[in-house]
């Protein structure tokens, strides 16, 4: 994915509104989108599996890309993923990232047998997840293979793959300090939870994960800012969100949060399941937040 400002939006996988989620992608495509991201909850009986959800929408897309925002980690052993992103990004032709995290809903997951992580464990075995993931992703290109000591993901070893059509990215969705700066050590995006809500947020946030990166001789800028965005475009009123009013907010607020704190990429959660906000976007917002981005270069 080139680096910013991109455009994505988000569906909700309900299995009863699965005409109207492809409908949504498709009016996506035509309108010039570069993203679509869909909540991982497997617990949620009214939920499609995101992954297969994925799968189908990538089949009947040519352009968008696609990833889990974000994958639920103890649902899903860290072999497994690495297995799915390979084989939907082969599928796609290089279409497909990994969104993932620590994980929520604990209770949810207990009841559908996944693990309890205690809080100081949480991150632990999201690191121990992200270094297995990367390991299979790139070992697949070698025909290597992958071992892992555990205590969470103890891997004996196996041979992954198929090879990637492209180098699939690990965007982590966090908050707390010590996954920031698990991020700036190891992953490739961060996806803050609570998305723009927390936008006074970002730079400090931001910041640590600049540290962690450089302290680990990265480049900060090699980790993306993807965010998650929720508001009302109106007739002129202004709301209670940060993205509550007319195209001149929306317009104005995107391109200033693509310079401060410098979001990559904004992923747009529709309000209801039509295609109204969509086509509004992709005809009156995002041509001008990028004729802004480039009046001021």
């Amino acid at each position: 994915m080139d680096r910013g400002p991109r455009f994505g939006i988000s569906v909700t996988p309900y299995a009863d509104a699965y005409p109207q989620i492809v409908e949504q992608v498709l009016t996506a495509e035509r309108g010039g989108f570069d993203l679509v991201g869909i909540q991982d909850h497997p617990y949620q009986r009214r939920f499609l599996d995101t992954f297969s959800l994925i799968a189908d929408l990538l089949a009947r897309t040519e352009r968008l890309r696609f990833f889990p925002d974000v994958a639920s980690l103890p649902m899903r052993p860290p072999t497994m993923l690495a297995k799915a992103a390979a084989s939907l990004d082969v599928m796609s032709g290089g279409r497909f990232e990994l969104g993932l995290g620590a994980g929520n809903f604990w209770d949810a997951v207990v009841g559908m047998g996944g693990p309890r992580r205690a809080v100081g464990e949480r991150g632990a075995a999201l690191e121990e997840a992200i270094d297995l993931i990367r390991a299979a992703l790139d070992v697949g290109f070698e025909r290597g293979v992958v071992r892992g000591g555990g205590p969470f993901y103890p891997i004996p070893g196996y041979p992954p793959g198929p090879p990637t059509a492209h180098r699939v990215e690990i965007w982590i969705g966090a908050m707390a300090p010590r996954a920031l700066d698990l991020i700036g050590r190891k992953a490739d995006g961060w996806i803050p939870a609570g998305g723009v809500s927390f936008v006074n947020e970002f730079a400090a946030l931001g910041a640590r994960i600049d540290d962690a990166a450089a302290a680990a001789g990265r480049d900060p800028r090699e980790v993306r800012r993807i965010v998650n965005v929720m508001g009302s475009i109106t007739d002129g009123r202004l709301g209670e969100g940060p993205l509550d009013g007319p195209v001149d907010l929306w317009v104005d607020r995107l391109a200033a949060w693509t310079v401060d704190p410098g979001v990559d990429a904004f992923v747009v959660w529709p309000p209801d399941a039509g295609t109204g906000v969509i086509e509004r976007l992709a005809a009156e917002v995002i041509p001008a937040v990028r004729e802004t981005l480039d009046g001021g270069a």
